[in-house]
């Protein structure tokens, strides 16, 4: 069965070009603004869209996307609302796939069977669950490739290549390089690094390897996008929206737009990546 970031990434090789990967947390700052940004993304030249799902013990996420989930959950944010938002999206735009990334636990207190039959019909496309390694693929992995969702699996530096089959095993839609050993936002990503990274792994799959974790401006997106599949943005986004916050943390006239002009000019550093490779 194709999804839609198969379909989108399949697209994207016959232009020759890399993906552009977005990353924004579902209901920051409120649900309205939230749904208004997701839609405004593809616009400004998202090719995929991560939606953070709000939790209360983010790991793996640094302080921008903590803060961001911590004011979502203040506006009462949850993964239903999150799939509802999701829904609202679709009814515009069928075709920008969309990626649920988070922790396990709320997919666990929702029941993993109605979870993924929710997500399937309110248009999610594939989901990335950073607490579950591949030795719990019973848990969700393994159902949800049944239900037609792609599962998207992180490697990192220290993922050597005794560990890499194991975390390949049963990835969908393109695998997720995180750059840096470390949270996210916390340091840049470097690009001949991440090229030696991903011609490693490389040798492992067939899928699109996508690099995220420290690439903040259009010309570390373009650097990344000549060595990888795809760069994903997630911090630079989220900071964006939060500095177009009032002093209370509420949405202004400029949230919408702050972080649909960065997305446009991270966009334009990405498709750079097309010319410079040819």
């Amino acid at each position: 069965m194709t999804t839609r970031i198969d379909t989108r990434f399949a697209e994207l090789k016959k232009q020759g070009r890399s993906a552009f990967v977005t990353y924004v947390m579902a209901g920051d700052p409120d649900l309205t603004t939230s749904l208004n940004i997701v839609k405004a993304l593809p616009k400004a030249g998202a090719d995929v869209i991560e939606l953070g799902i709000p939790f209360t013990d983010p790991m793996a996420d640094g302080p921008s996307i903590q803060a961001a989930g911590l004011r979502a959950l203040k506006v009462g944010m949850t993964l239903k609302k999150t799939l509802e938002l999701v829904r609202d999206f679709r009814k515009d735009d069928n075709v920008t796939p969309l990626v649920l990334m988070g922790y396990y636990n709320p997919i666990y207190i929702y029941g993993v069977d109605k979870f993924l039959a929710d997500a399937k019909t309110s248009g999610v496309d594939g989901l990335i669950i950073v607490d579950l390694p591949p030795e719990e693929d019973d848990e969700l992995c393994i159902p949800a490739l049944k239900a037609g969702l792609n599962f998207i699996r992180l490697a990192t530096p220290t993922t050597d290549d005794k560990r890499l089959p194991a975390v390949l095993a049963n990835t969908s839609g393109f695998v997720y390089y995180v750059s840096i050993a470390g949270i996210t936002g916390a340091a840049a990503a470097d690009a001949n690094a991440v090229g030696e990274a991903v011609a490693r792994i490389k040798r492992h799959t067939k899928l699109p390897i996508c690099v995220g974790f420290g690439i903040r401006t259009p010309e570390a997106a373009r650097a990344i996008a000549e060595k990888a599949d795809g760069s994903v943005v997630g911090t630079a986004l989220v900071d964006a929206l939060k500095n177009s916050l009032d002093a209370e943390g509420r949405a202004t006239a400029k949230t919408v737009n702050a972080v649909a002009e960065l997305t446009a000019a991270l966009a334009q550093g990405v498709k750079g990546a097309k010319q410079a490779a040819e």
